[in-house]
């Protein structure tokens, strides 16, 4: 019954892979549509000797990191604030998740226009306010203002699967735990992030996916640059393709791209779905 459905699919991931595997053994740039050569395997020699490689490798796990611990440290302690009973809790909820249905494209020029613009923004004004020189964040701190931007727009997400996870803590063990004496820390420490761990581990390998693609944000904002400073794989393979008109080289780097991606994620839920299984 399901077999329709299942060749469809095949077909639409089967056919792209192909292709792409095709054109990274051959010599196909568009400047040159006449040489379509076969190379080997030299595209993928090219591309992971490229000086923007190694760069673009740091650029990435720089950024999958440093969102990552943000995400999960911010979004515990949001989860952990909202948890108890305040008047307007609902509306704090629903602005506290909006974030994340923001076009990434749209919070980018939102972040470079409005917030960190070195002129007319609302942080450029802050820092005058206090008598000091505003920051061009995107030129002294082009990767940091990244993570900003990513992490404004992930935080959410993490909120919304912890605060959801909060809901399903046992209020009783809170109260026998207060009963027995012991504070607030004592209490986040040996109850609440325990029964956060699942939920985190989910966070942290869902993130982690979406996060190895990041594009939008340094496309509208930096354009990789300063030099190579906020390029990662996704922005270099864009720059063979598009700027640079290889697109067997940005195929060989797509290929490359998919299969780290594969491997973080085979680690990712060899090592927390076997988690959540034995927690399970």
């Amino acid at each position: 019954m399901v077999s329709p459905s299942v060749a469809v699919l095949l077909i639409w991931m089967a056919v792209p892979l192909a292709m792409t595997i095709y054109f990274s053994l051959i010599r196909y740039n568009l400047l040159y549509p006449g040489d379509n050569d076969f190379v080997g395997l030299e595209n993928y020699y090219f591309f992971l000797t490229d000086e923007g490689f190694t760069a673009g490798m740091t650029n990435t796990l720089l950024l999958v990191c440093s969102v990552l611990l943000i995400s999960v440290v911010v979004g515990v302690l949001i989860a952990v604030l909202v948890d108890t009973s305040f008047w307007g809790r609902g509306i704090v909820r629903v602005l506290l998740i909006s974030p994340f249905f923001i076009m990434p494209t749209v919070s980018a020029l939102v972040w470079k226009n409005l917030l960190l613009h070195p002129v007319s923004g609302v942080f450029a004004a802050v820092w005058r306010f206090f008598g000091a020189e505003p920051i061009d964040w995107f030129a002294t701190y082009p990767m940091e203002a990244i993570i900003l931007i990513v992490s404004w727009q992930w935080v959410p997400f993490a909120v919304l699967l912890l605060m959801t996870a909060m809901q399903s803590l046992d209020q009783e063990q809170k109260d026998a735990a207060r009963l027995d004496g012991a504070g607030p820390v004592a209490i986040f420490w040996h109850i609440t992030l325990p029964h956060l761990a699942r939920p985190i581990a989910v966070v942290v390998m869902i993130e982690t996916i979406f996060l190895l693609s990041i594009f939008a944000e340094i496309f509208t904002t930096t354009g990789g640059g300063p030099g190579y400073e906020t390029t990662n794989l996704a922005y270099l393979i864009y720059s063979q393709a598009l700027l640079q008109f290889d697109v067997g080289l940005a195929s060989a780097g797509g290929l490359v791209a998919v299969l780290l991606a594969n491997i973080a994620a085979f680690i990712l839920i060899r090592m927390i779905g076997k988690n959540l299984t034995d927690k399970g």
